[in-house]
């Protein structure tokens, strides 16, 4: 018995064609010279610990597959070290293009539970990390300050952070994704 190879085809309502020249107009100006080559793949450090294939990811936004683009977990395994950039015969930047997708993927609705934790955390006390008991004392025995010279130390600073996230549209954009739960 033989396998052999089945063609699959995709609906044409799943194609965004202006998706990719959104990408191109937002910085990743090289992304359509891209020739498929796998270099990025095969370089990238996440992609060794993870399912993550930024030749796929380039493929399906320079297809126009924006909602399985946006949509994707893999969009978010990037640690955008630029490994692909400095190896691509191309110079496409690979990070730069992911980094629009993101946004592109925020703007749209689409936030790993994680970084809207992250996010919220952030507009509630002008800081990402907690200062929490436990952090407070591995601070003092790396012979730190308890409090680091964040918002955490300067309270009146937390108003100037949050009217910055106001201002810039970061808490509105926030707040619509902890709704869409």
């Amino acid at each position: 018995m033989t396998d052999s190879i089945k063609r699959q085809s995709i609906d044409s309502d799943r194609f965004d064609p202006d998706f990719v020249d959104r990408v191109v107009d937002a910085g990743a100006d090289r992304i359509k010279t891209c020739i498929q080559c796998g270099t990025c793949s095969s370089v990238c450090p996440s992609g060794r610990r993870t399912a993550f294939r930024t030749r796929e990811l380039m493929r399906k936004a320079i297809l126009g597959l924006k909602d399985e683009v946006l949509s994707s977990p893999d969009l978010w395994l990037c640690s955008t070290c630029l490994t692909c950039l400095e190896r691509c015969p191309r110079q496409i930047k690979v990070t730069d293009a992911i980094i629009i997708m993101r946004n592109m993927a925020v703007q749209e609705g689409y936030m790993l539970p994680q970084h809207k934790k992250v996010s919220q955390k952030l507009l509630d006390t002008g800081h990402a990390v907690p200062l929490d008991d436990a952090n407070q004392e591995m601070r003092k025995e790396l012979g730190l300050d308890e409090v680091p010279e964040t918002v955490h130390s300067h309270r009146k600073a937390l108003k100037d952070v949050q009217k910055l996230m106001d201002i810039t549209g970061f808490k509105k954009l926030i707040e619509r994704q902890g709704r869409e739960e």
